[in-house]
């Protein structure tokens, strides 16, 4: 607590302030109204603010208000000659005034005031950081709950051969039953706030092994791979280990907004990948900004055309030519383009007319929860 800004269009309440502050060491700024206090908030941070109510111009309610959008750390206390305002209660129950002030107050009363207002903050902190880590301790509790108790399931959705609508390989979803985390986001999501990615990958793996196990032998599966699984190598080869002898038959998606310069040693993760024989695949192809040098620093087996340039790709000529386009350089470098997202009959042949390899989407079949006992019931 050493920045503190004063608003009083009394000058004499100003020095005084000012005065009694300094004396304690502090740093203090003055305002003598409502406008010239907002123009100090675009020059300085200020750790505490003290405004008087009745000013002309901008009052001190509207001229807190402001500073609690713009500073939201900034201790806010108004200085008044009542307190029997309903305005001024209301303020306060809506925490845009963290204290309030009557005048006419004595120096060593205000600095009380102060006082007490921070020691209040400094409270309210510490109430904050436990409750943060009380849900972190939840969440991370969770998880563990969903990894070792059996919630996360896979659905399969299949993916289509484009000339002839057989299927030529599934993707499996994450999902989850459990009554909090009961979704792939909410389980992605804490699993990166923990730094539990890779455990959370190695489940996905043990239960794709379970699903290569027992599919038909000529058809794939692909796997979605967090990006931060790249950085460590082993880790990541050891949590691929159940699927490790069918890797021929796996396709390992990585999505193009990974940004993946950010990650040390991706590209060794993605040569031993490679070299283990599982098949890279570009997901997400145009929902991001670094589609085409992903393309050229992964060199993948497949390319996924997002959902957004598929849909309604049959009333939007630029989209086809961006398809075709992406199929002519598919064909070129070895690659089967496919597109996700497909949801009408006309998109899929809008697709198929531009070449597409490969096709997925709702249109051509729904995720389906993978039972090992080899019964698909219908996600949820």
């Amino acid at each position: 607590m050493n920045h503190i800004l004063i608003v009083d269009d009394d000058p004499i309440i100003c020095r005084s302030l000012r005065r009694v502050l300094v004396s304690e060491g502090l740093r203090v700024v003055t305002a003598s109204d409502g406008h010239e206090a907002l123009r100090r908030l675009q020059e300085h941070a200020f750790d505490v603010a003290v405004v008087d109510y009745d000013m002309p111009g901008l009052d001190g309610l509207r001229v807190l208000s402001q500073i609690r959008e713009a500073q939201p750390g900034c201790i806010r206390m108004l200085m008044t000659g009542s307190t029997d305002f309903p305005m001024i209660v209301e303020a306060v129950n809506r925490g845009e005034v963290l204290r309030v002030v009557e005048k006419p107050f004595a120096a060593r009363d205000f600095l009380r005031h102060l006082g007490e207002a921070y020691a209040s903050v400094r409270r309210m902190a510490s109430v904050r950081q436990a409750q943060q880590k009380a849900v972190e301790e939840s969440e991370r509790s969770m998880l563990e709950a969903c990894l070792r108790e059996g919630f996360i399931r896979m659905a399969l959705q299949p993916i289509i051969n484009a000339d002839d609508g057989s299927i030529f390989a599934y993707e499996a979803l994450l999902r989850s039953s459990h009554c909090i985390l009961d979704g792939p986001m909410p389980v992605l999501r804490v699993a990166d706030r923990h730094d539990m990615m890779h455990e959370l990958g190695a489940e996905v793996c043990r239960r794709a092994g379970e699903i290569l196990d027992v599919l038909h032998p000529e058809v794939h599966l692909f796997i979605n791979l967090a990006p931060t699984q790249l950085g460590d190598m082993d880790t990541l080869m050891s949590g691929l280990a159940p699927v490790l002898p069918h890797s021929e038959r796996c396709a390992i998606e990585i999505t193009e907004r990974s940004r993946l310069q950010g990650i040390g040693g991706w590209e060794k993760s993605v040569e031993e990948l490679q070299a283990h024989g599982f098949a890279i695949a570009v997901d997400d192809l145009g929902a991001g900004y670094n589609s085409l040098s992903v393309l050229a620093d992964l060199q993948p087996t497949y390319i996924k055309i997002d959902m957004s340039i598929v849909r309604n790709c049959d009333k939007e000529p630029r989209k086809q030519r961006l398809v075709d386009l992406l199929v002519k350089f598919g064909d070129a470098t070895g690659a089967r383009v496919l597109g996700e997202g497909v949801e009408t009959a006309a998109e899929a042949q809008t697709l198929r007319e531009c070449g597409i390899h490969l096709l997925q989407g709702y249109h051509l079949g729904r995720p389906e929860i993978f039972d090992p006992s080899l019964h698909l019931r219908k996600a949820s």
